[in-house]
């Protein structure tokens, strides 16, 4: 394996196209080294990096993580996970959620162990929230690329907007505006309140 030294992502592009890419096992060692970065690799092997959360856009994520883990707590089916999480999808990309939910159903096919490093599995609920780093054009497309790997529902919260845009398989995306988002599907019972949402977004 290639020694994998650490990035620089404030003097470094957003995406690195590296030739030839590197391999899971190496995408992985290069996550280890860059602990503070969440990094993804498209599908054309393109490494994506995310610098640190702000303050507004952390205090958002551990909301939106809460809740959901709260109602999980409420049958403890299935597993959830944070940002920090990273993916290996059927198209050959790397990607990391805000907040997602994999089923019993899908996480009892696993393989004993199949946690450890990143899953090779498509998650069945995933969140993303708008940071002010992010680019709309650049998350509609991962969200575009979620439904696409297998995931069953998509959420993609604008706090700037107050808005969130949900995701279906072979359905329009539809907007909505209000002050809660009605989980279905993978998440049926699932109610985020998305006005406390909002409140982290507040001085």
């Amino acid at each position: 394996m290639a020694t994998l030294v650490r990035i620089d992502w404030e003097t470094l592009p957003r995406v690195l196209v590296l030739d030839p890419p590197v391999s899971d096992a190496e995408f992985e060692a290069m996550c280890r080294e860059n602990a503070d970065l969440r990094l993804e690799r498209t599908r054309e092997g393109a490494v994506r990096m995310n610098p640190p959360a702000g303050g507004w856009t952390s205090s958002g994520n551990q909301e939106i993580s809460m809740q959901l883990g709260n109602w999980w707590a409420s049958h403890e089916r299935g597993r959830v996970f944070d940002s920090s999480g990273g993916f290996r999808l059927p198209d050959g990309s790397t990607l990391s959620p805000d907040a997602a939910y994999l089923s019993e159903e899908r996480l009892c096919a696993l393989p004993k162990g199949a946690l450890r490093g990143f899953p090779q599995v498509c998650l069945d609920f995933v969140i993303e929230l708008l940071s002010e780093s992010d680019t709309v054009a650049a998350m509609r497309a991962k969200m575009e690329d979620w439904i696409a790997n297998g995931a069953r529902l998509a959420w993609l919260i604008d706090p700037y907007r107050r808005e969130a845009a949900v995701y279906r398989p072979g359905l329009k995306v539809e907007r909505i505006n209000s002050q809660t988002l009605a989980g279905e599907g993978p998440v049926e019972g699932f109610q985020l309140n998305l006005a406390r949402v909002w409140k982290r977004f507040e001085d």
